[in-house]
């Protein structure tokens, strides 16, 4: 298996982003041990937060489930608390997915947005917990 370390994800993002050729699959992992650092693998599909899977070029712009399904490696989307996504729903991806491995299937995590759509629960611009205060 083929990893690098790296300080953060965006580090390891971008580190990942430079790769010619582009990997096929790149997944970032979250070490604490001997300090907090992301380990980025080339190769495993045993765990992991995909960067680059099969298919993630499509996952641009407004897709129904059904299509993120069809067109890419994603095995299933998931509504944070509430189970599988229905096939129709329509899911905003901010042009940022980041599906994770869990048993042996990518599982992409979403959470409900407006207009009855649902949007990735990892945002490229997360808000800082406790943001307001």
């Amino acid at each position: 298996m083929t990893e690098s370390s790296h300080p953060d994800l965006a580090a390891a993002e971008h580190w990942i982003a430079t790769l010619d050729p582009a990997p096929p699959l790149a997944c970032t992992h979250l070490v604490r041990t001997p300090r907090p650092h992301v380990v980025v693998t080339l190769d495993a599909t045993t765990g992991g937060r995909a960067v680059r899977f099969p298919g993630v070029e499509h996952l641009v712009g407004t897709l129904t489930v059904a299509d993120v399904l069809a067109r890419t490696a994603i095995d299933r989307v998931e509504v944070l608390g509430g189970g599988a996504a229905g096939p129709e729903t329509l899911l905003d991806t901010d042009d940022h997915v980041r599906p994770v491995w869990r048993d042996g299937d990518l599982v992409l995590t979403t959470t409900p947005a407006a207009g009855g759509r649902l949007m990735p629960f990892e945002r490229r611009h997360p808000t800082p917990c406790c943001a307001a205060h």
